[in-house]
């Protein structure tokens, strides 16, 4: 009766359901909710994928690292790096440390637990009982990670439930290689690679017991202090090295370095202004870099690149140039080969980009202008340009371009005068054209010039203008390619798709440009016949100086490449005694080796309009056979006893403007030179001269205040400046120091304020003019001392 009445119900009352049904309903459904997003754990795959480095990298085109550059500035990850390659001693002491009984247990390591609860329950310390699985269950849902507070018991259940999950679904080896790629170290250091790189220089393959330690101890407090970092460590090394005796202190030092340590670098390789310079045009600012791109470069030619920079920068080493960059174009496509930006480690400004960086070309303008002329059909490759004092009147003074050797060479050829590289003549052919007109042609060969012709003058024709090496190098490759231009390509072009081309220059006058570049024997007036721009192949080279030897440039191409190569220093500082040949030149003459060593270069076919003829050329003045005028050849014709002026040879020509002879008209005895007729087949350009004072005996050049400065292309000691005078018996003194005698001298120029005065024998000055030289002068000869 007594049991009856108990289960019976009370009228008015609800029926109570049993305690341990309830229990048991409340235990399934909060299993059931854990259970539904553990099983949304993704496969290791799927992790492994998703795996995003903070770096990326740049691959050359045979699929070879060439720069590893970090793009995300939030987290510092490395590589993923598979278990088999990470180092035996920190998987050993990950688990020691972490999970002890991690290939023991399912996820959970349960007599863990128990003493951990049982720890608890009597206010005891012990050692967690978060497994290795559970806490890589944490790193894969943010629903059981860890909070500023710990973590709650709804998210310990679910941490629970997820981590059987997982060891159901993944290997031991593929957990603890995602938990060691995925776990926090420290700050900002995130797996593995970033750990072991940043801490102790090194990949994870090559860590040793004790850096093993280290990081096993990080994972349990990656922000601890070092003394606490170097305690746990100790403790870490007891364990894998069971009695063996440790020394604590001296882990404790090494401990404290290794957590002051950052050797792994923001970026790293052979390419990084290339690297920022694709990433930046490619992605944008802040787009999503991926993790690897594909470029264009030629790992080879750019190790190379990088490596003869170097060398010969070492080599130049007491004359006060450091930087230097490199780019090789591919002449059809455009595609960039090789890119060096910087010296690297010689340099104090290695972030600085020389193939970006604006800088003045100096003489690597001339064949443009050149081209230009000979487009306009002014002049001929054969046509004669005198190349003797001017004095060119403009709104700032008298501009007065100087030459490279001791004296002015008279009549010469364009073809001389271009690969000579020869000063007056360049001046006087832009008088010709004119500065906006040259100032519209270099824009059209892709040269970015901000200001106007007018802005620059006559000074243009020399490279007055800023331009940086990427642009100036694609404007010779448009010589390359007949005149044509296309922009520089960061990208190979699609299959079958050519570069889109515009026609930059006249190609006739290209193809007549480029041969005279390539002519060896009509650059040995400046440069020699044993110049360093030789080369066993076909190529047309230009080299520059610009003002006070800040740049120096050698750029020219081959029938497949273009290579531009500057030399100089990112602050701006002036170089001491390195020329075209001698700074940049060897830098490019040896990358044009290495792209042609198993890879001949032809010469390029003339374009329709086109014809080569014989021309012969009459004889010169005096004045122009002074340092032997080009003297006579083979061929060669004397002209009443003096020699031509060139060498006859064959020359090509614009269909209509060819001619057999190219001489001076005759010059009445006595007539001043600079008041000569034209040549025939060629245009004077007349100069303004300065006006001479009256009186028997007067300073004709330089005219009073001229201020003169010295052409950076040439060797301070190969620079005269020509004084003349009218009168007898004249002796000549600078700064009161004698100078010469005779109605002509020649003087090594030196920067700075001088006074000029021709004297009688007597002493008495007859006149003086006050004159002003710019530029970096000629250092001082060493005293010998005495022994």
């Amino acid at each position: 009766m007594a049991a009856d009445h108990r289960r019976a119900a009370r009228p008015g009352r609800p029926q109570q359901q049993p305690a341990p049904r309830l229990r048991w309903w409340f235990a399934s459904v909060l299993i059931a909710s854990f259970a539904l997003p553990a099983r949304a754990i993704p496969a290791f795959d799927e992790v492994r994928a998703d795996f995003k480095p903070s770096d990326t990298q740049v691959l050359s085109r045979e699929g070879e690292v060439l720069q590893r550059l970090r793009t995300d500035p939030t987290v510092r990850r490395g590589q993923w790096v598979p278990l088999a390659d990470i180092s035996p001693a920190l998987r050993q002491a990950l688990v020691l440390s972490e999970d002890k009984r991690f290939f023991e247990h399912s996820g959970v390591d349960w007599r863990a637990a128990s003493a951990a609860a049982w720890g608890n329950l009597w206010n005891q310390r012990t050692r967690g009982a978060s497994t290795i699985s559970m806490q890589l269950a944490g790193l894969l849902d943010g629903d059981w990670r860890q909070g500023p507070g710990g973590r709650s018991v709804v998210q310990k259940l679910g941490q629970t439930v997820a981590a059987q999950v997982l060891d159901r679904r993944w290997r031991k080896d593929q957990i603890l290689e995602a938990y060691l790629n995925l776990v926090p170290f420290r700050r900002e250091l995130v797996g593995i690679d970033a750990l072991s790189r940043t801490l102790f220089g090194k990949a994870a393959h090559g860590l040793d017991d004790r850096e093993a330690a280290v990081a096993a101890a990080l994972v349990r407090a990656p922000n601890a202090r070092p003394a606490l970092v170097a305690q746990r460590a100790c403790g870490v090394l007891r364990d894998m090295q069971r009695g063996a005796r440790i020394d604590c202190d001296a882990l404790d030092l090494f401990t404290t370095a290794a957590l002051q340590r950052r050797a792994f670098d923001a970026s790293e390789g052979v390419a990084p202004h290339f690297a920022r310079h694709l990433l930046r045009q490619r992605f944008g600012k802040d787009g999503a870099v991926p993790e690897r791109v594909q470029s264009t470069l030629r790992a080879p030619l750019q190790r190379f690149a990088v490596q003869t920079l170097q060398q010969h920068l070492r080599e130049l080493r007491g004359r006060n140039v450091e930087d230097g960059a490199v780019l090789v174009l591919d002449n059809a496509t455009g595609v960039v080969l090789a890119w060096v930006g910087s010296s690297g480690q010689l340099s104090q400004a290695s972030e600085v980009d020389g193939v970006l960086a604006l800088r003045q070309p100096g003489s690597t303008l001339k064949p443009f202008l050149y081209g230009e002329a000979i487009a306009e059909r002014r002049l001929t490759a054969a046509s004669l340009v005198d190349d003797s004092p001017a004095h060119i009147a403009t709104a700032g003074g008298l501009y007065i371009p100087q030459n490279y050797d001791r004296q002015f060479k008279g009549w010469v050829s364009v073809r001389t005068a271009l690969a000579a590289s020869l000063n007056v003549p360049a001046v006087r052919t832009l008088v010709m054209v004119t500065p906006g007109a040259f100032h519209r042609q270099l824009r059209a060969v892709g040269l970015p010039l901000r200001e106007s012709g007018d802005y620059f003058g006559f000074s243009l024709a020399l490279g007055s203008p800023e331009v940086p090496l990427v642009h100036l190098t694609n404007a010779f490759r448009t010589l390359a390619n007949g005149g044509r231009l296309s922009p520089v390509a960061l990208a190979a072009p699609a299959a079958g798709r050519a570069p889109a081309f515009v026609q930059g220059l006249d190609a006739r006058a290209a193809f007549i440009v480029g041969d005279i570049l390539s002519d060896g024997n009509a650059r040995v007036r400046t440069f020699g016949t044993d110049s360093v721009l030789a080369t066993r192949f076909w190529t047309a080279v230009k080299t520059g100086t610009s003002k006070d030897m800040r740049d120096n440039w050698a750029v020219g191409w081959s029938e497949r490449y273009t290579v531009g190569v500057w030399v100089g220093n990112a602050s701006g500082a002036a170089m001491h005694d390195v020329s075209g040949t001698s700074g940049a030149a060897p830098i490019w003459a040896a990358v044009m080796g290495f792209l042609h060593a198993r890879e001949p270069s032809r010469a390029p076919k003339a374009p329709a309009g086109l014809l080569k003829a014989g021309v012969r050329f009459g004889p010169g003045s005096a004045a122009d056979g002074a340092d032997g005028g080009g003297g006579g050849g083979a061929g060669a014709r004397a002209f009443q006893g003096r020699p031509p002026l060139e060498a006859a040879r064959d020359e090509w020509f614009l269909q209509g403007t060819q001619q057999p002879l190219f001489a001076m008209d005759a010059v009445a005895g006595g007539t001043d030179p600079s008041s000569a007729k034209a040549p025939k087949g060629s245009r004077r350009l007349a100069a303004p001269a300065a006006e001479a004072l009256p009186g028997p005996a007067r300073i004709t050049a330089p005219a009073a205040g001229t201020i003169i400065a010295l052409d950076p292309d040439i060797p301070p000691t190969r620079q005269r400046l020509q004084f003349t005078a009218t009168g007898s018996n004249l002796l000549w003194h600078m700064d009161g120091k004698p100078l010469g005698r005779g109605p002509r001298v020649a003087w090594l120029p030196w920067p700075g304020r001088h006074v000029v005065q021709i004297t009688d024998a007597a002493g008495q000055v007859l006149d003086e003019v006050r004159i002003e030289v710019r530029g970096a002068g000629v250092a001082a000869p060493a005293r010998a001392v005495a022994p």
